[in-house]
């Protein structure tokens, strides 16, 4: 017999698997396992994903749930693996706890370089393991280097079909094979989760304001941004907008939002699910709503809207984003790349008015070669394989336009072009060069 365990940090996450277990992506087993956790900076203060609407929707699709948070209490689980000598006492507790006997354990994941999520995979050793990703993330490396004995294991990477005919770079130092899941199957679950969300006052053909998540930008910026959509939607000729905050973050002023919303002569409605602090997932205002505009800066939800329900986007704020994002290593950098290349400008009526659902040539021809690029220069040590893919790209592609989504210091410290000059890039490549600089440098400073 085979036990899967299915590990989820929130209700998108648990959707995503929903939809993956009932388009046949895993093998039927004795026994599947939601194992719940919660990585927000303070879990107690959270609403747990269990009491959300919708979930019990979603829960018929296991046969029991599971919390990861009471099994390593007082750890918080989102900063905390286990020692090398330590892996066998946890999963010996851990089969004693889940009565898991000797069982073949096969494992479901997001995000496998990072706890939880690797936490689990060091614990149940040995088992096949499946990585699925809910966003744009999954069009990125992967965060940092995996050890051997997990990648080797990850037989499939599940993902939404959000870029058409662009596969995923997350684990292809592993050569994972990327699985699409079917959109018909996600849409049928989030048709689940809105049928069991509480109603809410908003008339149709309303526009639809996706907030950044806090933290990126400074407070101020922040609030800046927040009140700039609403100025945009507000002179495209749209009366009623509706706002939703993002899941992982505080809900912005809503006095401030209303001001605003007042004096340009427009109606603002903030999304509630019902549940103090938790807002609704965008995918369920979408079938609620059918909104005539979705407005974001840097969400996933954003293509999600255009590619799965042919919803009218566009967007502000990316390019203060990409400016702000540090490290350059952040894995927020591929969502914003892709929607700030991908998706139009909301300060260019023509490019909104005139924006169809994207298609393979046209994320081609604006993401090909600019994904491994930056791929590769955020994890240059992960994805080595991508520097002659780099190197084309930033030969023929840098210009006024693609110079954002780079950081000059980066290409220079990787030796790639537009900042070293061709006739000089050997310098930095070569390890004996790379010392002798080493040794003047440290002769200097004695």
């Amino acid at each position: 017999m085979t036990t899967q365990i299915f590990v989820a940090s929130d209700l998108h996450g648990t959707a995503v698997l929903a939809a993956a277990l009932d388009s046949g992506c895993f093998e039927d087993s004795g026994r599947r396992i939601l194992l719940l956790c919660d990585t927000t900076a303070i879990p107690e203060a959270a609403a747990p994903v269990d009491s959300m609407p919708g979930f019990d929707r979603l829960r018929t699709r296991f046969d029991e749930v599971l919390s990861w948070n009471d099994a390593v209490f007082p750890l918080h689980p989102g900063a905390w693996t286990p020692r090398a000598d330590d892996v066998p006492l946890w999963e010996r507790h851990l089969r004693r706890a889940w009565e898991l006997g000797d069982e073949e354990v096969e494992l479901a994941l997001e995000s496998p370089h990072t706890a939880p999520a690797l936490a689990v995979a060091q614990i149940f050793t040995g088992g096949p393991v499946s990585v699925y990703t809910d966003g744009l993330t999954g069009y990125g490396p992967t965060g940092g280097k995996l050890p051997p004995l997990i990648g080797t294991r990850i037989r499939q990477l599940l993902h939404p079909d959000l870029l058409p005919g662009l596969e995923p770079l997350l684990l292809g130092e592993f050569g994972v094979a990327p699985r699409a899941l079917p959109t018909p199957a996600l849409l049928k679950v989030f048709g689940e989760l809105a049928d069991a969300t509480p109603e809410f006052d908003a008339p149709e053909g309303v526009a639809l304001l996706l907030l950044p998540e806090s933290g990126t930008l400074p407070a101020a910026e922040e609030a800046e941004l927040h009140l700039r959509m609403i100025r945009g939607t507000a002179a495209r000729g749209h009366t009623h907008l509706v706002v939703r905050p993002h899941p992982g973050g505080p809900v912005p002023s809503v006095p401030d939002l209303r001001a605003e919303a007042g004096r340009l002569g427009v109606e603002l409605t903030v999304a509630d699910s019902g549940l103090p602090g938790t807002p609704v997932l965008a995918e369920v205002l979408y079938e609620r709503l059918r909104p005539a505009l979705v407005v974001g800066c840097a969400s996933t939800a954003l293509l999600t809207a255009t590619a799965h329900y042919g919803l009218p986007v566009a967007r502000t704020g990316t390019g203060a984003l990409l400016e702000r994002l540090a490290p350059y290593e952040n894995p927020a950098r591929i969502p914003v790349t892709i929607v700030d290349a991908l998706l139009p400008d909301l300060a260019d009526p023509a490019a909104v008015s005139g924006w169809s659902p994207p298609t393979g040539a046209s994320v081609a021809e604006a993401l090909g070669g600019l994904l491994p690029a930056v791929a590769f220069a955020m994890q240059p040590r992960v994805r080595p394989d991508l520097r002659p893919a780099a190197e084309r790209y930033l030969s023929d592609g840098l210009n006024s336009r693609t110079w954002r989504y780079f950081k000059r210091r980066r290409l220079g410290s990787l030796a790639l072009p537009g900042v070293v000059p061709a006739r000089l890039a050997f310098v930095r490549r070569n390890a004996a060069l790379r010392r002798l600089a080493r040794r003047a440098r440290a002769l200097k400073r004695r």
